[in-house]
């Protein structure tokens, strides 16, 4: 599928979702889902980075998730060892940046001491980042960045009067990365589920039936084509936008 490069997201997120109901139909356990899931994230990673998005985001574990069945976890937290283990020679290989946003601290040694090895040997890769969003939520990380900008204002490191849209902004985890064009969910559901709640502001959404573990290069590029269709308008008019183009 052709795809027009001159218009791409700067940056895409996705809620991968729906193992567990792809299973489901397949008559097999929760846990082959999320096996499936992870080989939908390499072919997926692999296409972002031939089509050259310059930053994509997985929201790969929750803060509410660590909710679920302690088997659940435990598989979900092995997977996602092995994805960094076993994808660190594509990674470097092929120049992507890994950055990981979300409480990380609460990942279990043996999935934090790889990721974190990953994350320094690839901070110098420029054509792609990939942002693994890990023990994350939305409000919480909105919490964390007022929480810093208020200490650093009662510290007189910052007045408050300069607290404004670009700094706050600057305050979250995802303060380096470009602005969020594109997001997309997959499974049927059309919700945010307290996903970079923030950067999400002005990106276009995009919500498809498939389940993640069947969604593939063919699928992503049917959202980006979606986002190329659509015409972004950030509060102007559409005649605005037409005189300025």
């Amino acid at each position: 599928m052709p795809i027009d490069l001159n218009k791409l997201p700067r940056h895409v997120a996705i809620i991968m979702d729906g193992n567990g109901r792809w299973a489901q139909e397949h008559g097999l356990p929760r846990v082959e889902g999320h096996r499936q899931g992870a080989k939908a994230v390499r072919e997926v990673v692999r296409a972002a980075r031939e089509i050259g998005l310059g930053a994509l985001t997985l929201y790969a574990f929750s803060a509410q998730n660590w909710q679920r069945p302690p088997d659940e976890v435990a598989t979900l937290m092995q997977l996602l060892r092995d994805y960094v283990i076993e994808e660190r020679a594509e990674i470097m290989d092929n120049d992507i940046r890994l950055v990981a946003i979300g409480e990380v601290d609460r990942l279990p040694g043996f999935v934090k001491e790889p990721l974190d090895a990953l994350i320094h040997d690839s901070a110098d890769n420029r054509s792609m980042t990939l942002c693994l969003a890990l023990s994350y939520g939305g409000r919480e990380s909105i919490i964390a960045a007022a929480r810093a900008l208020a200490a650093a204002a009662a510290a007189g490191a910052l007045n408050p009067d300069q607290i404004n849209e670009e700094r706050f902004t600057a305050a979250l985890q995802t303060g380096g990365l470009p602005q969020l064009d594109l997001l997309v969910r997959t499974s049927g559901e059309e919700r945010l589920s307290n996903f970079l709640l923030w950067e999400a502001a002005y990106a276009e959404l995009y919500f498809t039936d498939t389940f993640w573990p069947a969604f593939g290069k063919a699928d992503l590029y049917e959202a980006l084509e979606s986002y190329r269709r659509r015409e972004r308008r950030f509060g102007r008019t559409r005649e605005q936008i037409r005189s300025a183009g």
